[in-house]
């Protein structure tokens, strides 16, 4: 059967995952009544919850008498780890864009990448039924995109279609007609994107995404580059250097059905298959016939940028709310995350029960605390630090993200001034239709940690913000950081409703009554720039005498709710977050006051 592989590249939310829904459905995947799930690729539960892609899925049509084998990208640039690895699978590449978004950040990221691959592109503007869409000036914007990433006359040749994804329908012309579903873009796949280029030669692959099966152990996708494999065949894996990582024998080999993966008894070069059975090989080694002795070579991957310690909780509510609390368990977990997750960097700091955890932003961090608060872990975390690095002369470099905020016109200011007290420099400012505007920004990263809560208080909600990695530039100096401080627990016990009500006017609590408290532990957020020591277990002293007015009730504010990412970007160095399968708790590095103190002498006169 004839194949191609296509990846779908797009910006978050610009409904990549939707379009794939409408292909399955439209090319007979799905039985006449049987019940669909909507966004059927985004399988995982934290994926479902956001609304985002976080790790990047196969799946495979037929049209026509061919196999198209389509890979959902992520449209983060914190998971772009996922994207550079797949698009060496793929000969194609459909850009999916917003018809009135346009071009974000991230599609330029992800295009950037398919276009030094030497992929041909197929530019697909979705959403044209939004009130607001400019599908032509959009139009304009890519190709000067891609102009501006150096692609070839070829690539910026590229065969352009209309449509709405949601509604299934797509057209080289924006009114339509609709009623010929996706066909046009099925047509355009089999006619424009060429067949997989097949090498000659023994069986050759190389590891792209790995995934852990409770049933055939570990799972490895990828694209056969050479010859053909049948279960039980003998294969060895060579790492990046060249060295013999394993011998072993292939149990299983999967092909894409699809949503569902079927064994088959032969794949042959072309095809992207899952093959199990061997334990130890992993994404960019090569996976291949025993008479092989050169690796093939694997995409570079760009370095991480933000990096974070994980350490041991140990705080006195340690080991009540988890099961998994040793650093045994923790480190375990931690390096099988980074052997499937090539962005990431695992190393054992010096000080016991710690590692630090390197990625590519706050956001692909948090996603894998989340993850594993629910498996049952309970751990500590610090305020993410930025990866600084020199150059040869000695010069101090940090990462520098370009960031694109969409914003009301009568916000601007506010965002401008922001922007600039975090060492931003502006690089564009347009309007972008609708009493809005876009401001592009050059930033340093250590500026943007925390930024995106503040950003939504300050716009009422109404901003939209987007980054990607720009470059290591020479350090632009100290950013100011929390103005205020925080109100600490000096008790154990249960928080009393009473106590809290005295103490609002001290400033806002993040803890509800009945919260368990400890000796350090984060309570509130103080009106003024010091922290203050407080007591919340104080219950209202009962005497016999009654008078109008002692006995109202208590009313409280309701305390400011932290998630993982807010919590993450609003503490600062001397503190941390705990978390468990069941709270997000703040606290002091150093819970006892005494040994803060010392701590804050020593950084004094350090």
């Amino acid at each position: 059967m004839a194949l191609r592989n296509i990846a779908i590249i797009a910006h978050v939310d610009h409904g990549k995952t939707t379009l794939v829904d409408q292909l399955l459905k439209q090319s007979g995947v799905y039985r006449e009544n049987e019940r669909v799930q909507e966004r059927a690729m985004d399988s995982g539960d934290l994926e479902k919850e956001r609304g985002i892609t976080i790790l990047a899925k196969a799946t495979s049509v037929e049209w026509k008498g061919t196999r198209i084998n389509i890979v959902d990208t992520p449209g983060h640039a914190d998971f772009g780890g996922e994207v550079e690895r797949i698009l060496s699978m793929v000969d194609g590449a459909i850009v999916l864009v917003d018809a009135a978004e346009g071009p974000m950040p991230q599609t330029k990221f992800v295009v950037g990448k398919a276009l030094k691959v030497g992929l041909r592109p197929i530019v697909a503007v979705n959403k044209v039924d939004r009130t607001d869409a400019r599908a032509n000036e959009v139009i304009n914007e890519v190709f000067d995109l891609f102009a501006a990433l150096d692609a070839t006359d070829e690539q910026l040749d590229f065969p352009i279609l209309y449509g709405s994804g949601r509604d299934g329908w797509m057209n080289k012309d924006p009114e339509g007609p609709k009623d010929g579903g996706l066909a046009p873009l099925f047509d355009l796949i089999l006619e424009h994107v060429p067949e997989p280029a097949v090498e000659a030669g023994p069986f050759r692959m190389i590891g792209t995404i790995l995934e852990a099966n409770p049933f055939l152990g570990r799972i490895i996708t990828g694209r056969i580059a050479s010859g053909s494999i049948r279960p039980n065949q003998g294969v060895k894996v060579l790492g990046q250097d060249g060295r013999l990582i394993e011998n072993g024998r292939i149990s299983k080999i999967l092909a894409f059905r699809g949503l569902e993966r079927q064994p088959i008894e032969e794949a042959r070069a072309g095809d992207i298959v899952a093959i199990a059975g061997l334990s130890k090989g992993t994404v960019a080694d090569t996976f291949c016939d025993p008479s092989v002795s050169e690796p093939m070579k694997a995409q570079p991957i760009d370095p991480p940028t933000v990096t974070m310690s994980f350490i041991v909780n140990d705080s006195p509510l340690a080991g009540t709310e988890g099961d998994k609390v040793t650093s045994r368990v923790i480190r375990d977990r931690l390096l099988r995350e980074a052997e499937g997750n090539v962005a990431l960097k695992i190393e054992e700091a010096t000080e016991k029960d710690s590692f630090y955890v390197s990625g590519r932003g706050e956001l692909q961090l948090a996603v894998l605390i989340e993850t594993m608060r629910r498996e049952g872990f309970e751990l500590a975390v610090s305020r993410p630090r930025v990866v600084m690095k020199k150059d040869e002369d000695g010069t101090l470099l940090e990462p520098v993200e370009e960031v694109v905020i969409d914003v009301d016109d009568e916000h601007s200011g506010i965002v401008v001034q922001k922007m600039s007290e975090r060492k931003a420099d502006m690089v564009e400012l347009k309007p972008s239709g609708g009493e809005r505007v876009r401001l592009v920004f050059h930033a340093p990263t250590r500026g943007l940690i925390g930024y995106q809560s503040e950003l939504l208080t300050d716009t009422r909600g109404t901003a939209v913000m987007n980054r990607l990695f720009h470059a290591f530039e020479p350090y632009k100096g100290e950013i100011a950081g929390r103005t205020n401080g925080v109100l600490i627990s000096n008790e154990q016990g249960e928080a009393v409703a009473y106590a809290l009500w005295n103490l609002e006017d001290r400033g806002p609590m993040v803890i509800d009554p009945g919260a368990k408290v400890y000796q350090g532990m984060i309570v509130g957020i103080h009106s003024r720039d010091n922290d203050l020591e407080v007591n919340v277990l104080k219950g209202k002293k009962l005497t016999n005498i009654r008078s109008a007015g002692k006995d109202e009730a208590v009313k409280l504010t309701p305390p400011i709710r932290m998630t993982l990412e807010r919590a993450l970007s609003w503490i600062e160095e001397d503190e941390l977050v705990e978390v468990t399968p069941k709270s997000i708790r703040l606290r002091k590095r150093y819970l006892d006051p005494h040994e803060r103190k010392r701590f804050e002498k020593a950084q004094v006169a350090g």
